[in-house]
């Protein structure tokens, strides 16, 4: 169905044309009307399948006719609350808005962790109608009263699960006590859990519930293979597979924020561009590794589960699994970056036998079991480091063999004859003998030889003063 059979305004027709798109998608289809229509909506598709703009669309129209060109803050309350778990997700949630909205006099910001508080400070006081934000940095904001949320009329929850799994239920409490009980609220999420469908149950009012693909079910245009290889050979084999499948732009995840800093060092040695992108890093690292990644400069984004949700890189190719999720849903969430749009995407996983169990889980999720490939013969001239170590230890087995056998070739020393002790005799005494008890009447008979001096006899000065010698 084309955007234009959807009854939206000109001013937002013609901003989804300059985003090159003609044909909505399933999701946008079902939920662009019943928002339209004021109705409470929970929202579940597989990621890439246009949910932002399923709800950017219709609240930027209905907000429209609030929409005022006057430089006073009072004119521009907030009146759309879009809430997101993480900075990126927020990120690309406001572009979409202002990207949509920008034929539209609406206002719009997003606040988020991890940078200064006063641009953002600045934003809210001039006046918005729209506010991106994360839980925690509003709730900031709501302390230090730079925003005020008694005029939202619209809710929204953007990936409400993801929410929930990193601890912001009591924040989102907080945030729903604080705007008014008559609102619109739309939750919006790739999974819906039971957790989720209780606290939909509790915040919306007879809400419908659009689901447009079944739960946890990955995009249909991804192709899913598994190299089952050593823990010691995941690199190797990574490099060998950037290589030999000309990988311009992957996308490697891992467990450990640690790890991908190593991993990503270690790719930089072996001529591949890489850069890291985890919680650990700031805002503005974050921002630059993304950026890097997309235009280019960087083959390789090595990233824990922070970029599992909220980034939407267009055409992107490849997903490497340099190990296995813990939890099956978040595999889902990873191989979504790719396949997006209608565009193919390939994920592979590297798994070893530690992993096993994890991948049993990620295919029961998946309800078929995924494709194994040999890894076949690994060119070790791909990575010079491995190449190195790989050298080392099929050299090692024959270094210890030649030593071995030169060792068993050597003839033993035979060990030199003992010389006999020589006997010490000093004043008539034999020190190689054991001590025995002389007649101590018989030594004291004996006088001592005096000691030999050298030179004339000189009087020893006593401590203090000297001796008292007559002066002729």
């Amino acid at each position: 169905m084309s955007f234009a059979s959807l009854n939206l305004l000109p001013e937002l027709q013609r901003a989804v044309a300059d985003q090159g798109y003609t044909e909505a998608t399933p999701i946008q289809v079902q939920a662009i009307p019943a928002v339209l229509a004021g109705r409470d909506l929970m929202g579940c598709a597989q990621t890439g399948t246009g949910k932002t703009a399923g709800f950017t669309l219709p609240l930027l129209q209905m907000l429209a006719p609030h929409g005022s060109s006057s430089p006073s803050p009072a004119r521009h309350p907030v009146r759309a609350l879009i809430l997101t778990p993480t900075r990126e997700l927020a990120a690309q949630v406001h572009e979409s808005v202002q990207g949509y909205g920008k034929h539209l006099p609406l206002r719009s910001t997003v606040v988020y962790g991890g940078v200064d508080m006063k641009p953002q400070t600045q934003a809210l006081m001039a006046g918005v109608e729209i506010l991106v934000a994360t839980p925690g940095r509003l709730l900031d904001h709501v302390q230090q009263k730079t925003v005020n949320l008694s005029q939202v009329q619209i809710l929204v929850l953007d990936e409400a699960d993801r929410m929930l799994d990193m601890g912001f239920l009591p924040d989102l409490k907080r945030i729903i006590a604080l705007i008014p009980a008559q609102r619109q609220s739309l939750l919006f999420s790739a999974t819906f859990s039971d957790d989720i469908k209780r606290l939909a149950n509790q915040m919306l009012r007879d809400p419908l519930t659009i689901e447009v693909a079944r739960r946890n079910a990955p995009a249909e245009l991804v192709t899913h293979q598994v190299y089952e290889v050593s823990a010691e050979r995941k690199r190797a084999l990574l490099v060998n597979l950037i290589r030999t499948r000309n990988m311009t732009q992957v996308l490697v995840f891992l467990r450990k924020k640690v790890d991908c800093n190593k991993l990503a060092r270690e790719l930089e040695r072996d001529g591949i561009k890489a850069t890291a992108i985890h919680s650990d890093r700031t805002q503005g690292e974050r921002e630059q590794a993304l950026n890097d990644f997309k235009e280019g400069r960087a083959v390789a984004l090595v990233a824990t589960d922070i970029a599992a949700r909220g980034l939407d890189i267009e055409e992107l190719p490849f997903v490497v699994n340099y190990e296995l999720p813990y939890v099956p849903e978040d595999y889902v969430h990873r191989i979504g970056r790719t396949g997006r749009a209608g565009q193919p995407g390939a994920a592979i996983s590297l798994v070893c036998s530690d992993e096993t169990k994890l991948l049993a889980d990620i295919e029961r999720l998946l309800k078929h079991p995924i494709e194994r490939v040999p890894v076949g013969e690994l060119d070790h001239r791909h990575s010079r480091y491995e190449h190195i170590e790989h050298k080392e230890h099929k050299d090692r087995p024959h270094r210890d063999a030649n030593a071995a056998h030169a060792r068993s070739a050597r003839a033993p020393r035979e060990r030199p004859a003992e010389k006999p002790i020589a006997k010490a005799v000093h004043d008539g005494f034999d020190f190689s003998k054991p001590y025995e008890p002389g007649d101590s009447k018989a030594a004291d008979l004996v006088e001592p030889a005096a000691p030999q001096r050298r030179g004339a006899t000189r009087p020893v000065a006593a401590l203090l003063g000297g001796l008292l010698t007559s002066r002729k």
